[in-house]
């Protein structure tokens, strides 16, 4: 990001501010409306055009390359005395992070829907996920000019996907040639067009039975011609309740639409007041006092996203919820301790430096951010995605965001010398920007893991790590570390004589070893009579045998679920020692899986697989694939969600997060757990050379 000597939009009360987010799927258009809107304000003097690259708030390298975005843009402008923030949200199922930010940091979503691809599974579950925590939803439906658009059977999708309280608020005009040339608006009496009074009649009747406006409702009953000026702010609070959806139109490239869609924003979405504020608790999880959208309330803010900028290090978007952001004033920064993610427990007092407005890239400096609205702020060394910003006098702690864990892991390794040195930072800093990422060293194969959503973030995370932190990695096959076990008993002797003057090494064990119940890992017991191998060398044995088990006997499988019993042995009054039963303990261990064999095992994981009822007997076919036994299904009407039980394989879960994406288009998701090891099959039991 960069600063600019341009004027912020001034500060205005929390009633005449709105943050609106633009969610919708892949392709819909968001980003080409939210340009129009911009150019509309007055805040960009022309529109650019994703396919040149040139958009506002598509401003990273990798989003002019792909033409679409893959994080969270934000724009605030003025206009009609409302200071207005549009939060432009990929439509990736992969950079779902990114969109969670946009709805944490809004007050509505204004999902944009294309009028060429209608509405699609990922939409309607987003739509669901926003009304179970009742965030105001309307609708735009774009790309009206582009060939194959209906816009009526869009509409109609809407109404019957999206369910009950959605209300078309505009009729399409044609010129001639049938193309559209203009919008109707049915907040307005007098639209000439079939079912016109029907919709108008019915869009009223949804405002008033929302708003409970009795004073509206007789003189709608007493047959006064309402206008849109009568039907605004009812209209508003209708919106604001959660379960009035308009549904509008708008044509970015032509122009149409755009300026009733403005006059919508502002004065008929609702204000951070109505919207309300998240609850608080004390850092310690204790209870704190209900928040409320106060410029002079106590200080809660939440870090929304995290960049980091060349010139600016790292910078902070913050959407403040009470009390006044101010710059150079000491804040108290509370995390929330992902120890699983690679994100520590913040709890420390910083001081703030800068305060800006965002114009997607542009930073415009402002004296102050009170409640209701977003910011960007330089320089926060420790704060983080996710984080809450507070007084230190008196600290809170927002509620974490639910967000997807992780399921496809890449393995990196640094291209040279230089980029290791550099790539741990950089991790680190990947990591504290986007909350969906999990780093891992796994200890039994070594590998460097960065855990993502799905391949298309796994592309864009990579990207960010040559060109914003100039790290060169490669990426290798993931290993799956495989095990061993014995595949039969043996009796077998550990013999370890050596004597090379002075003081020699002797110690002989003879041990019983068998094959032992799954995730039982090694078992050692002994039966020693008469004091063959003395009491002091039972641990040495031991201990001998669990080292040689996690090295190995082959390759670099350790050994599990064995039990081993000593039965006799030999000792020396002089020579025997410590290290030399030891010695002779992993002896006996590696002679027992030459005389009994050996079987390889691989890791299982139980799965619940979450996807639409039509989506289940492609998830189950799928699994079939993968060697996967499917132990059950439990469906949820009310939801239209099945979740599919099974165990699989942990190898074939490694590209299972973009097949999932690809049979459940793009609504299924899946979570893990260890379910222990299970024998291999020959294709995966070949040693790594």
């Amino acid at each position: 990001m960069a600063k600019d000597t341009g004027t912020a939009p001034a500060p205005r009360p929390a009633s005449k501010v709105r943050n609106v987010a633009l969610v919708g799927h892949a392709g819909a258009g968001k980003t080409t409306l939210a340009e129009a809107l911009l150019v509309a304000t007055g805040a960009l003097p022309r529109a650019g055009r994703v396919e040149e690259g040139t958009t506002c708030l598509d401003s990273e390298e990798v989003e002019a390359r792909q033409q679409r975005s893959v994080s969270l843009g934000v724009a605030t402008v003025e206009h009609e005395g409302h200071r207005l923030t549009l939060l432009d949200t990929p439509g990736s199922p992969d950079f779902v992070g990114e969109l969670r930010a946009g709805l944490r940091a809004a007050d509505a979503a204004l999902f944009v829907v294309s009028a060429v691809n209608g509405v699609d599974a990922g939409t309607v579950q987003l739509w669901e996920e926003c009304a179970a925590v009742g965030m105001p939803r309307a609708v735009v439906v774009t790309q009206l000019d582009r060939a194959r658009a209906d816009v009526e059977e869009t509409v109609r999708l809407c109404q019957t996907m999206l369910g009950a309280g959605v209300y078309p608020v505009h009729l399409v005009e044609r010129g001639p040639d049938g193309a559209v040339s203009g919008l109707v608006s049915l907040l307005e009496p007098g639209a000439r067009a079939p079912d016109a009074d029907r919709l108008r009649s019915e869009l009223i009747e949804g405002i008033i039975g929302e708003s409970e406006d009795e004073a509206l409702m007789e003189r709608y009953l007493a047959g006064d011609e309402l206008v849109q000026g009568d039907l605004i702010s009812d209209l508003e609070t209708a919106v604001a309740r959660g379960h009035f959806h308009p549904v509008l139109c708008a044509a970015p490239l032509q122009g149409i639409g755009i300026d009733s869609l403005l006059y919508l924003l502002v004065n008929g979405f609702p204000c951070p007041m109505e919207h309300g504020c998240p609850p608080v608790t004390r850092p310690d999880g204790a209870p704190a006092p209900v928040l409320s959208c106060d410029p002079d309330g106590p200080l809660v803010a939440e870090v929304v996203k995290t960049t980091t900028d060349p010139y600016l290090g790292r910078v902070s978007l913050v959407r403040v919820f009470s009390g006044t952001l101010r710059p150079d004033t000491p804040i108290h920064v509370s995390g929330h301790g992902m120890a699983d993610r690679g994100h520590p427990d913040h709890d420390v007092d910083e001081r703030i430096g800068a305060v800006s407005s965002p114009l997607g890239s542009t930073l415009r400096p402002v004296a102050a951010c009170p409640a209701g609205d977003i910011c960007a702020v330089a320089r926060l060394s420790s704060a983080e995605t996710g984080d809450t910003l507070s007084s230190p006098e008196d600290p809170r702690l927002v509620p974490a965001w639910d967000l997807p864990t992780p399921q496809l892991p890449i393995a990196l390794e640094a291209a040279s010398r230089s980029d290791e040195d550099r790539l741990a930072t950089a991790l680190t800093r990947l990591v504290a920007e986007d909350p969906t990422v999990r780093l891992e060293r796994r200890p039994d194969t070594g590998q460097l893991l960065l855990w993502c959503v799905g391949e298309a973030h796994a592309e864009v995370l990579l990207e960010r790590l040559r060109v914003r932190h100039g790290v060169t990695v490669s990426t290798v096959p993931v290993r799956v570390p495989m095990v061993e076990t014995l595949a039969g008993p043996a009796r077998v002797t550990g013999r370890h004589v050596k004597q090379s003057g002075g003081h020699g090494q002797y110690a002989i064990v003879v041990v019983e070893a068998e094959p032992g119940p799954p995730g039982t890992g090694v078992v050692f017991e002994q039966r020693i009579v008469g004091g063959t191998v003395p009491n002091q060398f039972h641990g040495s044995v031991e201990k001998g045998i669990r080292a040689q088990a996690e090295r190995g006997v082959s390759g670099d499988r350790p050994i599990v679920d064995v039990h081993v019993t000593l039965v006799d042995g030999k000792a020396h009054s002089v020579d025997s020692s410590d290290a030399a039963f030891q010695a002779a303990g992993a002896l006996a261990l590696r002679e027992a899986a030459s005389a009994a064999g050996t079987r390889v095992l691989e890791p299982w994981c139980e799965v619940d697989v979450v996807v639409p009822g039509d989506y289940v007997g492609a998830v189950m076919s799928d699994l079939s694939g993968r060697r996967a036994r499917v132990t059950g299904s439990d469906a949820d009407p009310d939801r239209d969600r099945t979740t599919v039980r099974a165990e699989v394989p942990e190898v074939e879960l490694l590209t299972y997060a973009g097949a999932l994406r690809s049979v459940s288009h793009g609504t299924g998701s899946f979570s893990r757990r260890p379910l222990g090891y299970e024998p291999a099959p020959a294709s995966l039991t070949a040693v790594p050379a």
